[in-house]
């Protein structure tokens, strides 16, 4: 496989796992912390990091825009829950063994 195939390959995967999470609005990105170690979050400053590494001026709002598909304060507020204690306390646990 030629390079330019492989990474065709990786932006259709990419662009699949975010139409997966934008449909799954109930997965709580606590949950993708607690059973993956990154979330929603995450994916928005790696997509940053990565065009600004590339010279594009592409702030943390506008790649968490590109991550959620709307605007990270309109996500949360439709679909965003408090987290449960249980949560809180897997996430401490993870934080306690990272960190």
């Amino acid at each position: 496989m030629n390079e330019q195939t492989m990474i065709e390959l990786e932006a259709a995967a990419f662009r699949h796992l975010l139409t997966h999470l934008r449909a799954r609005t109930d997965v709580q990105n606590i949950d993708l912390m607690i059973l993956a170690g990154f979330c929603r979050n995450c994916l928005a400053k790696w997509y940053s990091a990565a065009a600004n590494e590339r010279g594009l001026d592409v702030d943390y709002a506008s790649a968490q825009e590109a991550i959620y598909g709307m605007p990270y304060a309109e996500w949360k507020q439709k679909f965003q829950t408090e987290a449960t204690p249980e949560q809180l306390a897997a996430m401490a646990e993870i934080q306690r063994h990272v960190g």
